[in-house]
């Protein structure tokens, strides 16, 4: 696995690279749909790479630990054959779990037991046990073993943390070596920046993070109820240190706005859960704003879902259809919202990519950020 650099823009820090793995290149910038429980909700496979055009997306650790279990996964040879995906996939290590579920976890130098949210039953995850289990699920990509901490933090908290999580990165990186992947391609661990809003943390995060001298590099703890700017203020921070050559991982963002804001700082590779989840609740990315298509005002609309007259579903559904099935909680509705709201983050980071090329990139993003933040 390597990352060929291919253009910076010179106006910004944008770049355009790929990334190559066993299972096919990966063009950045990139988004990487989330499939938790190795599916993208409601989305055919043949649906993401024909209508959403998706490069790689995701799958969690603690949920497919939990369900169906690594016995399961190996017996059919790893995720990707288990769900027909013959992509690449990125799998999470469960640090994110540590953080979403910390009522019911206790964390020590060992590593976090936890609680199943599925039946209740208690577990523990290792730094060890992360790789082991991400071999068997069998990501392209799979991710150190981490804290993320929430915001706000105190500053000794996040400090005690982010030493944690860098300890926790050399016993992941020791299993690595220990252990071979299962099913006959290469496996790239990334490691993850940790040390909240602090700068003096992050700063010392992200030199020991770079001097791993890994495939990939990921930016964790952030989008966890910071304001933008700040989240901004450490993704630059970080980016200006991480290796320029190799692929920079910004975990959980975001808005559409957010992934242009975060590509131009030199972020190359995001996932969030944001475009399927808000599909769900009726709500649409598009290049004029966010649409609730359950408002009254669409019943009548038969134009195209985006206001600009594109149609990032195989059919031009209208608006007015869309909201009929959604009021009628028709799984379609769903569906259809999901593959609409996943096809325009693709697009968006394909035009990006386009434009870092050539050299338009910064004047079409400040022009058109504005608008992908209005209510429509």
């Amino acid at each position: 696995m390597h990352f060929d650099l291919k253009h910076s823009d010179p106006q910004s820090k944008a770049r355009a690279g790929v990334l190559h793995t066993d299972h096919g290149p990966i063009e950045t910038p990139i988004f990487m749909p989330v499939g938790t429980a190795g599916t993208v909700k409601g989305v055919h496979q043949h649906e993401l790479k024909e209508a959403v055009r998706a490069q790689i997306i995701l799958g969690n650790t603690y949920h497919l630990y939990l369900r169906p279990g690594t016995e399961v996964l190996k017996a059919a040879g790893g995720l990707h054959r288990f769900n027909g995906w013959d992509k690449p996939i990125l799998t999470d290590s469960g640090g994110y779990q540590v953080y979403s579920l910390s009522s019911s976890n206790k964390i020590t130098e060992e590593g976090v037991k936890f609680q199943s949210h599925i039946d209740g039953s208690y577990h523990f995850f290792s730094p060890e046990k992360a790789i082991d289990i991400q071999r068997a699920i069998g990501g392209d990509i799979i991710m150190a073993f981490d804290e993320c901490t929430p915001y706000p933090c105190d500053y000794g908290y996040a400090k005690r943390s982010m030493h944690m999580t860098h300890r926790w990165l050399k016993r992941c990186m020791d299993q690595m070596e220990k252990t071979e992947p299962l099913y006959g391609y290469q496996q790239a661990l990334f490691p993850i920046v940790q040390g909240s809003t602090y700068e003096d943390l992050r700063k010392i995060s992200a030199e020991t993070i770079a001097s791993f001298d890994a495939v990939g590099n990921a930016i964790g703890g952030l989008s966890v109820g910071e304001p933008a700017e700040e989240m901004y203020a450490m993704t630059e921070l970080v980016c200006d240190i991480l290796p320029g050559d190799k692929p920079r991982y910004l975990m959980g963002v975001g808005t559409p706005s957010n992934i242009l804001e975060s590509i131009a700082l030199g972020v190359d590779m995001m996932d969030c859960v944001m475009p399927s989840r808000n599909a769900r609740h009726g709500l649409l990315f598009t290049r004029e704003g966010t649409i609730n298509i359950k408002n009254e005002k669409w019943a009548k609309d038969f134009s195209p879902l985006d206001p600009d007259g594109t149609s990032y579903v195989d059919h031009a559904y209208s608006k007015a259809y869309l909201r009929h099935l959604i009021k009628a909680k028709e799984n379609l509705g769903i569906q259809i919202a999901t593959i609409h709201n996943l096809a325009f983050y693709l697009a968006l980071v394909e035009e990006a990519r386009q434009r870092i090329l050539n050299g338009t990139f910064v004047a079409w993003k400040n022009a058109l950020v504005p608008k992908l933040d209005l209510r429509l």
